[in-house]
């Protein structure tokens, strides 16, 4: 039994977390969830995440919860693998800021586009901002590449990545050059394959 466990459903926000642990290349277990059959409410995965979300990592008698947060911890549990910017390290801020910018910024951005309020919010209400300052700090980004923090891919890009190919996907951002080329970056390498890959295999059985 691998000491890393992955309490997933396929597809949702939890396959962020399989293409990082497909990145790392340590063994891991899976533990599929259904959503449909409310499994996540059930009470054995609630003493796991109260939240009755996915996704949750056990790493030995350790559970993380929350796609950034298990992506940050799995890059600095696994330092060789060279997914984070270390601690101590003058770069490792803005790597930290990218992590957090995902969950805090980005995705809401799109959440609010995609569902939007009978009333729009006051700019100053919204963590983010605006969804047009949003969208042109991270092209800005992404334009720069190849990845977030230049030449070196980190978890960062799994999490800002996954919200641009998801955004994409469902057309919920803009169709900008910049978005499509990073977004084909991410498609070429070959964890993301590998857990793409693996998800259509689990959602189809």
């Amino acid at each position: 039994m691998a000491n890393l466990t992955l309490y997933h459903a396929s597809p949702s926000r939890s396959s962020v977390v399989l293409w990082m642990l497909e990145e790392l290349g340590e063994p891991y277990d899976l533990k599929l969830l259904s959503l449909t059959d409310g499994d996540q409410q059930k009470p054995d995965y609630l003493a796991i995440n109260p939240m009755g979300k996915v996704p949750a990592l056990k790493h030995g008698d350790t559970v993380i919860t929350e796609v950034a947060a298990i992506c940050a911890y799995l890059a600095d549990e696994f330092p060789q693998k060279k997914l984070n910017i270390p601690v101590g390290t003058p770069r490792r801020g803005v790597y930290l800021k990218w992590l957090f910018f995902g969950p805090g910024c980005m995705e809401p951005a799109v959440i609010d586009r995609a569902a939007p309020r009978k009333e729009e919010a006051r700019r100053a209400m919204l963590g983010y901002g605006d969804f047009d300052t949003t969208m042109n700090v991270v092209a800005k980004a992404v334009a720069q590449g190849p990845w977030l923090m230049g030449e070196q891919f980190t978890a960062a890009d799994v999490v800002v990545g996954s919200n641009i190919r998801w955004g994409t996907m469902f057309k919920l951002i803009p169709e900008r050059p910049e978005f499509a080329a990073y977004a084909a970056r991410i498609a070429a390498r070959p964890a993301a394959k590998r857990a793409d890959e693996k998800d259509a295999k689990l959602k189809a059985a």
